[in-house]
């Protein structure tokens, strides 16, 4: 007889578990440790269509404890056409960053890579919960690797173009590739005029149906 497959473990249950993880701090598996307190952020529920699969944490996310409390989050929200009561709605909404922590600074100031631990620790574990998204936005190269594996080109810019043939696959959840809505991409976004002009009407439409 096949064997049967093992039940999804308990959402909230993995969720209490990873929301205490000192990994990166007590038992790096890639050195140097985490330099502070570990405060992993998410925002996650069972019955969320619409997935965020975001970076890391920033500065301002690490003291508030809310994913994109900065203005990378004003620009992901005007992107979306999400007001923050909606963003928030975590029954709507679920933003699951590829590092739970705030990684720490470089020696210029700008924010590390999330932490290599993060993402075979946990990921698997929390998407397994979330079963009625029908959406993923992956944002930045990291999260686009992730979730889209070899279909992911090594350039964001060439991945985000190509978001028309990656919407379009046969899966579910669908994958919509986005850049970082950092500030510091302001010379992408000019640069690459299309991404507003063509791939925002199309995001907005898609998360009006599932969250808005």
């Amino acid at each position: 007889m096949p064997r049967e497959r093992a039940a999804p473990e308990p959402l909230d249950a993995v969720l209490a578990e990873l929301r205490a993880c000192r990994l990166c701090r007590d038992a790096p598996l890639y050195p140097p440790r985490l330099p502070h307190e570990p405060r992993p952020v998410i925002q996650a529920t069972a019955s969320a269509r619409l997935l965020i699969a975001s970076q890391a944490p920033g500065t301002r996310v690490h003291a508030s404890g809310r994913p994109f409390t900065d203005r990378s989050g004003d620009r992901l929200r005007d992107w979306l056409g999400l007001d923050k009561e909606r963003f928030y709605d975590g029954t709507r909404v679920a933003i699951v960053p590829m590092g739970f922590c705030f990684p720490g600074l470089d020696g210029k100031g700008g924010d590390l890579p999330p932490r290599r631990e993060c993402a075979p620790a946990w990921r698997a574990r929390v998407l397994a919960g979330l079963s009625e998204v029908e959406l993923v936005l992956v944002i930045g190269r990291y999260a686009q690797a992730w979730h889209l594996g070899p279909k992911a080109a090594a350039d964001l810019t060439a991945t985000v173009a190509d978001w028309r043939a990656i919407l379009g696959q046969e899966r579910r959840p669908r994958i919509l590739p986005l850049p970082h809505p950092s500030w510091r991409n302001n010379g992408w976004l000019r640069k690459n005029p299309w991404f507003e002009a063509d791939l925002l009407p199309v995001l907005r439409a898609e998360v009006a149906r599932l969250a808005g």
